[in-house]
């Protein structure tokens, strides 16, 4: 899935521009935005974790707990993602 992947490239390469210590990425955009099917956001989100997870991110997915700056927080039903650089 050619296209799957260079959007997924696109989304981290505009996410870690505007802040490389945490990135967010949001159902309304992977799904809404992008007009992806649930199989093709399912697939979104694998192919972008791989891709952080080897740039050094813990990638958090939808109602995972996590702490950031000595804060918890858990991923909203709105946020397919987050991923903070270790």
């Amino acid at each position: 899935m050619q296209g799957l992947q260079e959007l997924v490239n696109t989304i981290i390469e505009e996410k870690m521009k505007a802040n490389k210590d945490i990135i967010k990425i949001g159902f309304y955009e992977i799904r809404i935005k992008n007009n992806l099917s649930e199989n093709e956001a399912f697939e979104f989100v694998l192919v972008a974790r791989k891709i952080l997870e080897s740039l050094n991110y813990n990638v958090y997915l939808t109602k995972a707990k996590y702490e950031y700056k000595g804060k918890k927080y858990i991923v909203q039903d709105n946020e397919l993602m987050i991923a903070i650089k270790i």
